[in-house]
């Protein structure tokens, strides 16, 4: 874990790069152009459009900064939790309030120290002050997960709002043997996605209210490591993705009070090519995904194009890869499906999330020492 003083000095330290216009890629459905906007952010993972088009960043070390269309990059923005920046734990999603506009209000997920060695996901709100000298106030813990384990793993970590204004929160089960069976557990939070209102509170409606042993917050369970989600346009269905162990990962659909199976079965195996669970694909009672990745690409964020700035991606979806770097690009019918393609492999990058810009643009970060964030246009 760093301390305040060792952040600012890194953030003092900072320097930003222009944006700089890229190479021309041909897919399947469209010629791109691939810019980069930004760089020399350290192992980016989250990032937001504010209403005016800058964007907010989290770096997984503890640091939040706004980033300008053409690549100007903030100090770090003063408030921000401290976080423990161990393993794959740190700072990691960022979202708006849906009444951003009128209450200024940013949650930030992140992984959260306990007693000893123990820690869990954690999501905090408060109020972003400042036009260029940012800070955040009146910050407040609205979301612990539970119970806190010691584990630098499988934080999971996605925020997404939906239609109705609720908050979804889509989680990881801490990864180690005697933790992730919990993702079965009603009684803990680990393997969840969750639901609640934005101050915290938990709808009536969640479908395990009133269960006795029960988290209340529990919206389904039985998830691995969730390392994208995104709202479906049309539906209005929360969406995520998860990593499988050694194959497996999976996109599903996360519907009220369903089981989606880890670590009773998989499409993968475990790391020592033992069976996972009963060694099956599926059981009743299980949802099945609507995809699966076997071998793992890793997936990671994720966002459905709904522009038309790039013709023939309008109603795809696209999910980031970190293990065998790249964008993927999903074709759909309804719920089902219907193609894949690769791309920008050739860059060798890992993408750890992706964005609809507000003109039209997909937006990525990678997931890097000197990470950056890549713009994709059109090809004129």
């Amino acid at each position: 874990m760093r301390s305040a003083a060792a952040l600012l000095l890194a953030a003092s330290l900072y320097a930003a790069a222009p944006a700089q216009a890229g190479q021309i890629h041909a897919t399947g459905a469209a010629s791109i152009r691939v810019e980069t906007v930004a760089s020399g952010l350290h192992h980016p993972w989250g990032l937001a459009f504010l209403p005016d088009g800058r964007m907010l960043v989290t770096e997984r070390k503890g640091l939040l900064r706004v980033v300008t269309p053409d690549g100007e990059v903030s100090g770090a923005i003063y408030g921000v939790p401290e976080v423990e920046a161990r393993g794959q734990g740190g700072l990691l999603d960022v979202a708006l309030d849906p009444a951003f506009a009128e209450n200024r209000l940013v949650y930030l997920s992140y992984a959260e120290a306990g007693e000893g060695r123990l820690n869990g996901t954690a999501v905090a709100r408060g109020r972003l002050e400042g036009d260029s000298a940012f800070q955040l106030k009146d910050v407040e813990v609205i979301f612990r997960q539970q119970p806190k384990k010691d584990s630098h793993l499988h934080f999971g970590s996605r925020l997404v709002f939906d239609k109705d204004g609720h908050l979804f929160i889509a989680l990881g089960e801490r990864s180690r043997v005697g933790m992730r069976e919990e993702a079965q557990a009603l009684d803990s939070h680990l393997g969840k996605v969750v639901r609640i209102f934005p101050d915290g509170s938990v709808p009536e409606d969640n479908p395990f209210i009133g269960q006795d042993g029960a988290q209340p917050e529990i919206w389904s369970y039985g998830h691995r490591n969730q390392q994208g989600a995104a709202l479906h346009p049309e539906t209005g269905q929360l969406w995520t993705n998860e990593h499988g162990p050694r194959g497996g990962d999976e996109l599903n659909i996360a519907h009220a009070g369903r089981n989606y199976g880890w670590p009773l079965v998989s499409h993968g195996v475990n790391y020592d090519l033992t069976p996972v669970g009963t060694g099956e694909k599926s059981a009743p009672g299980i949802e099945d995904p609507i995809h699966h990745w076997t071998p793992s690409i890793g997936v990671s964020g994720m966002a459905f194009y709904t522009a038309d700035a790039i013709p023939g991606w309008t109603g795809n979806l696209f999910v980031g890869g970190l293990a065998r770097p790249g964008l993927y690009r999903l074709t759909l019918d309804g719920d089902r499906v219907t193609g894949e393609e690769r791309l920008l492999a050739d860059l060798g990058k890992r993408i750890r999330d992706v964005r609809q810009g507000p003109d039209g643009a997909l937006y990525l970060l990678t997931d890097a020492p000197n990470g950056e964030i890549l713009r994709i246009i059109r090809a004129e």
